[in-house]
């Protein structure tokens, strides 16, 4: 969809509908961004400033016309990874260079390529990533201060066990204070912001009753400037960015997922297509200009992006308006934001992290028991207890080594001659018996893709059943899709191993891609579009002598050669 198709017959109407929109996803956006930037390790304002940029841009440069961008829930146990081994500067190159990676994604047509990420896999890690942020909130929950951080999941919950007698009151007040006005919100009043409600609620609580109790936001990261900071180029020399090229591909990797993902949610509510190439390339500008600001990485915000169509957006401008609504936000009510209390910001993340925890789909696939339950679960495991990047990897292997063997369990290799029985003469292994068998014409139907998994045991049962080395080997491969290189060097070896006897390999029904990949190897004239021209052909090149007083009749033409008539005599 084109930057102006986006805007097809848009009117004043239209407006009307973006500004409310607008206005109500730039509230709900405000909670979350701070609260993210918080569990990712950073200051609070770095939410807000991502909100804000990020938001504009990916609305005017992405792909789905109600795409909504900003920080999100799936992004913290990675951006807490990068914060606590290498530093926030370093955090803002890594987002700049997933921003370019992103960017080369959509140029270069990638965009269907991420959709085929298994979805055990997906659903592992975002389990995973919902579990980290809710233990990892569980600190602010109870008042637990100046614990120190760790990269481990199980060494922060041994900081927290070891604390408990620490647990502060007006801080566990607060927090169920705001969880409680969260979910009656949610439940009873659906159309209003409900992180927003609790947020003020558990504030104006804490502030009239035990003022100065409670750690906030300014007594733990400073006042909130009321402004954008300047623009401020990251360090992009080559030893700064080498040792975060590894963290930003997984953040463009997960960016590009979640932001796909949200597009496809968008389609589905509304009508509509998105393009997933342009989709990343506003994703990428977004997260090459966000750094910028001090802005940490962002991707499409699949609750943020359902509230703004639900709320009647007409148009990528809701995204703009609600991108400007949080900056005036900024600029207006800073100083108040810095005293929201930490154990406010806590049930929002609490609540972020059920919400998108995926535990029906979790457990519908767990209750398969199995292999992608399987690579579900470790993916889930490593999510939690190592870490994203390295649950990512042995995910994928993981399903590839499961569809390896699941492919090479399809391979089909069969002895097969023309049936008598049948009237068009069809192939068929039912007519291949210990007499009707000829010693001379091997014919083999093969079916399922050849590739590097298959190779070996194609070549194998190929190589053990013709041991009496027929003079000439028939492959009808009418069921062959596919063919890679490993496959094609394993081919050869019969190949070659047939003519090193004096014998031809001949294929038939062969599709056209798999066939100009072996016309060089096999030679264009032995390939046949049917079986029985095959056959004519292989018959033309058999020994007369040793088809004399032979009586397995494989071919109907048998009789004939048996009694030497085929050669006049």
């Amino acid at each position: 969809m084109g930057f102006r198709g986006r805007f097809e017959g848009y009117d004043g109407r239209s407006l009307r509908r973006d500004l409310l929109s607008g206005l109500v996803v730039g509230i709900v956006a405000i909670p979350l961004g701070m609260a993210f930037a918080i569990a990712s390790g950073v200051k609070p304002e770095y939410g807000l400033y991502t909100v804000i940029v990020a938001g504009i841009l990916v609305s005017l440069f992405g792909g789905s016309k109600f795409q909504i961008g900003g920080p999100t829930g799936a992004f913290v146990p990675i951006l807490l990874a990068i914060v606590l081994q290498y530093g926030y500067e370093k955090l803002l190159i890594a987002g700049f260079l997933a921003g370019v990676i992103l960017v080369l994604m959509g140029i270069f047509r990638l965009g269907g390529v991420i959709k085929y990420i298994p979805r055990p896999i997906t659903i592992g890690f975002t389990a995973g990533i919902a579990v980290t942020i809710f233990a990892g909130q569980i600190t602010n929950f109870l008042g637990l201060r100046d614990l120190p951080k760790h990269k481990a999941f199980l060494a922060n919950m041994r900081e927290i066990a070891t604390h408990l007698n620490a647990i502060s009151g007006y801080s566990f007040a607060t927090a169920v204070i705001g969880l409680s006005s969260l979910l009656l919100c949610t439940r009873y009043l659906p159309k209003i912001p409900a992180s927003l409600v609790g947020l003020l609620l558990a504030t104006a609580s804490a502030s009239l009753f035990y003022p100065d109790q409670v750690a906030t936001i300014g007594s733990t990261y400073g006042d909130i400037a009321n402004r954008l900071p300047g623009l401020r180029l990251p360090d992009l020399s080559i030893d700064a960015m080498i040792p975060l090229l590894k963290p930003a591909l997984i953040i463009a990797l997960l960016g590009g997922i979640e932001s796909l993902l949200s597009a496809v949610v968008a389609d589905g509510m509304t009508g509509t297509r998105h393009n997933s190439n342009r989709e990343l390339i506003g994703q990428g500008i977004a997260n090459m200009v966000t750094p910028l600001f001090g802005g940490i990485p962002a991707t499409g915000a699949i609750a943020r992006t359902a509230t703004n169509i639900k709320n009647g957006a007409a148009s990528p401008l809701s995204g703009v308006i609600h991108g400007i609504v949080v900056l005036l936000v900024l600029f207006l009510f800073a100083p108040y934001a810095s005293r929201i209390p930490l154990a406010a910001m806590a049930p929002i993340l609490m609540v972020v992290a059920w919400n998108m925890s995926e535990r029906r789909e979790f457990l519908h696939i767990l209750k398969a028991r199995s292999a992608e339950s399987f690579v579900m679960v470790v993916t889930f495991l490593l999510t939690v207890f190592v870490n994203l990047t390295t649950a990512v990897e042995v995910g994928l292997l993981l399903s590839a080594a499961i569809f390896i063997k699941k492919m090479s369990g399809q391979l089909v290799t069969e002895k097969v001659l023309p049936d008598p029985a049948d009237k068009g003469e069809k192939v068929s292994a039912q007519a291949v018996g210990e007499r009707r068998n000829c010693p001379q014409i091997s014919i083999y139907t093969v079916e399922g893709a050849l590739f590097f998994g298959v190779a070996d045991l194609f070549e194998k049962s190929i190589m053990k059943e013709i041991h009496y080395e027929p003079r000439v080997l028939i492959l009808r491969m009418s069921y062959v899709p596919y063919i890679d290189s490993t496959a094609e060097a394993y081919l050869a070896s019969i190949v070659k191993h047939f003519r090193s006897h004096g014998g031809i390999v001949l294929v038939s029904e062969l599709k056209e891609g798999p066939r100009q990949a072996l016309a060089e190897l096999i030679g264009r004239e032995h390939f046949f579009d049917r079986t029985g021209d095959a056959i004519g052909f292989a018959l033309t090149k058999l020994n007369p002598t040793r088809c004399l007083g032979c009586r397995h009749f494989a071919f109907r033409e048998c009789g004939a050669l048996s009694e030497g008539l085929a050669s006049g005599e």
